[in-house]
């Protein structure tokens, strides 16, 4: 069972599918996330440093270059989120790759957003184009994935563009394709070494050859 009961009871509501299973994160994957960020901050007196791979410590107001507490950087990303459909997009060739896969695969999106968030960004998905079973979490993606996958033993893939959440489904569902994508160039250059089986991916268009070929189609 996923270790987020909320996690659990939507996991509960979805569809008993035995096809082979596509667990897709949302942010930097579908949607991007970064360059929205960044624009976001800038209208309110903050602006993201690009010196390492994280948000909290790099996140500065523009006046003073001091950089913004843990609270404060919650608050600004709660606030994002709040206004996520003014100013997130699609991932080049995102809605397009995986419409393909969608005939063959079952797609499910697993999200890091807070629970609270999940009907505004569950209306944005469907605006976009991606309209898939929608789970947020707030705890480890592993659990969640064994959890959606069931006992089947199907074959399961898993695209995040955060290292340890791919390395949780490793843990957890250890025969998992774990592919990383990230949307934004420079913050995916400051990225720590991906340590096997983890694969990375150079856009949609390579992560979607990289399922294909998982799964045989």
């Amino acid at each position: 069972m996923s270790d987020d009961p909320e996690t659990a009871r939507q996991i509960a509501e979805l569809a008993h599918d035995t096809r082979p299973l596509l667990v897709l994160d949302v942010d930097e994957v579908l949607l991007e996330f970064i360059g929205p960020l960044c624009a976001f901050l800038n209208t309110v007196g903050f602006e993201l440093k690009m010196d390492s791979f994280r948000l909290h410590g790099n996140i500065v107001a523009q006046d003073s270059g001091i950089a913004a507490d843990k609270e404060a950087v919650t608050s600004l990303i709660d606030d994002f989120f709040h206004a996520q459909e003014k100013w997130q997009t699609p991932v080049e060739m995102a809605v397009e790759t995986v419409a393909e896969l969608a005939g063959t695969l079952e797609i499910v999106l697993l999200t890091a957003a807070p629970h609270r968030f999940r009907d505004r960004r569950r209306g944005l998905l469907d605006r976009i184009g991606f309209p898939y079973p929608l789970v947020t979490t707030e705890a480890a993606k592993g659990p969640a994935i064994a959890k959606i996958r069931g006992e089947t033993g199907r074959p399961v893939a898993f695209v995040d563009d955060i290292p340890h959440n791919l390395v949780s489904v490793q843990n957890h569902v250890p025969d998992a394709a774990l592919i990383h994508l990230m949307a934004h160039a420079k913050m995916r250059a400051l990225l720590p070494p991906l340590g096997e089986p983890i694969r990375k991916a150079d856009g949609w268009v390579h992560a979607g050859d990289m399922i294909r070929s998982h799964f045989s189609i």
